[in-house]
């Protein structure tokens, strides 16, 4: 059991690293403006807002990393119930998510990707199964 919460908060943490890692390669491309306050949620909503569309495939791939790598450690480091593990990353990733698009008033289309974020822990766990079991 405790091995097991340990797999999920491991899971969680490599998750968002993954996630932090691809949103400042976004950053790069598509820096925010010039002064903005990052602790300031006001100013965060309006640069978000500004951003172009395009901005937000990285966004997107970085959130779905999040849950996918997130899932696939925490099963491979679960000694039992590896894609249930895998699904609580996910699920608390999405639960992150949608906590984040409703602090940024992300644009509304942005919803799409939530149910992404269970999904790919699922194949990420799966994954993780076959692996333990040799079929990989």
């Amino acid at each position: 059991m405790l091995r097991n919460v340990g797999a999920i908060v491991a899971g969680l943490v490599v998750g968002m690293v993954v996630n932090l890692a691809i949103v400042q390669v976004n950053t790069a491309f598509f820096p925010l403006p010039e002064g903005v306050d990052l602790t300031d949620t006001n100013a965060m909503r309006d640069a978000v807002q500004a951003l172009p569309a395009a901005s937000w495939i990285l966004v997107f791939v970085a959130h779905i990393g999040q849950a996918f790598v997130g899932g696939w450690v925490a099963a491979r480091l679960s000694v039992s119930e590896l894609l249930r593990n895998a699904l609580i990353v996910g699920i608390l990733s999405m639960a992150a998510g949608i906590a984040n698009a409703v602090m940024l008033s992300a644009p509304a289309w942005t919803w799409i990707e939530m149910p992404f974020y269970p999904a790919a822990a699922w194949v990420a766990g799966r994954m993780a199964i076959s692996q333990r079991q040799g079929t990989a």
